[in-house]
């Protein structure tokens, strides 16, 4: 079970946390936010399905002998795992703290940025040159556009292996009814533009409205961009998507 640290800096008594992590995989931070003195209030704007077939099985085999191994989330490693042993010779990068946990688990030393996101993971020296090199992506189809954009522009010969896929969440009357009396003092931890954008498209109108008078925790300024689009009037920006950080910044 992961245990996040709790800053004695931190405190969210009283305040209601909205927790817009895929489903299922929320409860640790949710259980960080209750022991800081908050409310947490679980909203998942995505749902994860795990993939699994022979020819896949195949790829991702082939993928452990590149030269560069990035896997993009938890999840992803998590899947990948299911699907078959992960030995490899190859430089692995995670793109963040709790996706290196997750290798270490799987018996892989990985390397991961201190920022934590995309842009993070591009300024890493083993992401510098990579002409000619053969790098595979790890994790689900969509996403992570910059990351991917931005591999193939350095000249890497990339191949991407979705272990996983993301589909949107199925919200219920355990997701929505608290939404109704939520407060303008509430914060929204918003870690991906695919849960956003579910959101909006999945909730009634009158609970988005009541979502976007709170404030809006964001992990990155693309998604501060994308969070005001989406009706969002006050915004948070966090040091990065690390669960200190953001409750760092929901503390303010």
């Amino acid at each position: 079970m992961p245990r996040f640290p709790q800053p004695a800096s931190i405190d969210l008594r009283g305040r209601t946390v909205v927790i817009t992590r895929p489903a299922g995989t929320g409860g640790a931070l949710a259980r960080q936010v209750a022991a800081l003195g908050g409310v947490p209030l679980r909203l998942p704007g995505l749902a994860l399905r795990g993939e699994r077939s022979e020819a896949l099985c195949a790829a991702l085999q082939s993928a452990l002998g590149d030269a560069l191994l990035l896997f993009t989330s938890p999840a992803a490693v998590r899947y990948a795992a299911a699907l078959g042993p992960l030995r490899t010779r190859a430089t692995v990068l995670a793109v963040g703290q709790g996706t290196a946990r997750a290798l270490q688990r799987q018996g892989l030393a990985a390397q991961a940025p201190a920022r934590q996101d995309s842009e993070g993971l591009l300024d890493m020296p083993a992401l510098q040159r990579l002409a000619g090199r053969r790098v595979a992506l790890v994790g689900a189809d969509g996403g992570r556009g910059l990351l991917r954009a931005t591999l193939r522009e350095r000249g890497a010969r990339l191949r991407e292996v979705h272990v996983y896929r993301r589909v949107p969440p199925r919200l219920d009357r355990r997701h929505l009814a608290p939404l109704a009396g939520l407060r303008r003092g509430a914060r929204v931890l918003l870690s991906s533009a695919e849960a956003l954008g579910n959101l909006e498209r999945q909730l009634p109108p009158a609970l988005w409205r009541r979502l976007c008078g709170a404030t809006a925790v964001v992990s990155s300024e693309r998604l501060a961009v994308a969070a005001r689009a989406a009706g969002f009037a006050r915004i948070e920006l966090a040091a990065s998507a690390r669960p200190a950080d953001l409750l760092a910044a929901a503390a303010r």
